[in-house]
């Protein structure tokens, strides 16, 4: 009788924490689908307001960043690959293709993002940072 009470009691517990760690889950793929569909639409500048806040306050975009991210228009973004990582660290790597808007020139950079559950604000944030737009493959 004591076990059947005991799974009685713990029943509800595990069935809380299925349904939180699936939520995070939901949230994580609503994030990163956003990240990539705002890049892809509305730039490069955009994806800042993916940044945690504590990066975003310690290393604010300057106007030279900007005015560069600017000149680039995305036009894709494919994700690769998913990397390991950890319960509250997700990490994965996207292709993203590039036409600079003054030379028509394109390019692709692999971006290799990390992101992080953020336990008080209930958010996932990019703590990789924006993609780096100056070399081929993020990361060598």
């Amino acid at each position: 009788m004591r076990m059947r009470e005991l799974l009685l009691l713990l029943l509800p517990a595990l069935l809380l924490a299925g349904c939180v760690t699936e939520r995070r889950q939901n949230d994580l793929r609503k994030t990163v689908d956003a990240y990539g569909n705002t890049l892809r639409w509305d730039g490069l500048v955009a994806g800042a307001a993916f940044l945690s806040p504590k990066q975003r306050e310690q290393h604010p975009l300057s106007k030279f960043e900007i005015a560069r991210y600017d000149q680039l228009r995305v036009s894709s973004y494919d994700v690769q690959g998913v990397l390991p990582g950890t319960a509250d660290t997700y990490r994965q790597v996207a292709s993203i293709g590039l036409i600079n808007r003054n030379t028509q020139t394109a390019r692709t950079i692999l971006d290799k993002q990390t992101w992080r559950w953020d336990v008080k604000d209930k958010h996932w944030w990019l703590v990789s940072g924006l993609p780096d737009i100056t070399r081929g493959d993020r990361g060598e």
